[in-house]
């Protein structure tokens, strides 16, 4: 590997926090973004934030199938330099992925009342 390239991408590991190029990871303590991965297509190196941290987790399969509609055409054209690419793999993913559920204190799984 160029040493050029391997600088450039243990930069970007540092400044991310993670350990390994394309590998998500979780950011609780961000104020903004969910999720950091660093993306690494033939040259091109960039440290990618996804996912709005104010947002609840509604990952239900309705809200799954909601999302997947509605970023459709974002999501198709996306690649590992996207964040739509890994908002998609890794927060919207299904099964295997994303494990989690909505809070016990939401009244409402997308547009049902729980209960």
């Amino acid at each position: 590997m160029d040493p050029k390239l391997k600088r450039k991408i243990d930069n970007a590991k540092k400044r991310a926090g993670v350990t390994r190029v394309n590998s998500p990871k979780m950011t609780p303590d961000h104020p903004r973004k969910k999720a950091v991965v660093v993306g690494k297509v033939g040259d091109t190196v960039r440290v990618i934030r996804f996912g709005d941290q104010s947002k609840g987790h509604n990952y239900s399969p309705e809200a799954r199938r909601a999302y997947k509609a509605r970023h459709a055409a974002t999501i198709k054209g996306a690649t590992k330099l996207d964040a739509a690419y890994w908002a998609n793999q890794y927060l919207w993913g299904g099964p295997g992925k994303s494990k989690k559920a909505p809070p016990k204190g939401q009244t409402r799984v997308f547009g049902k009342r729980k209960g």
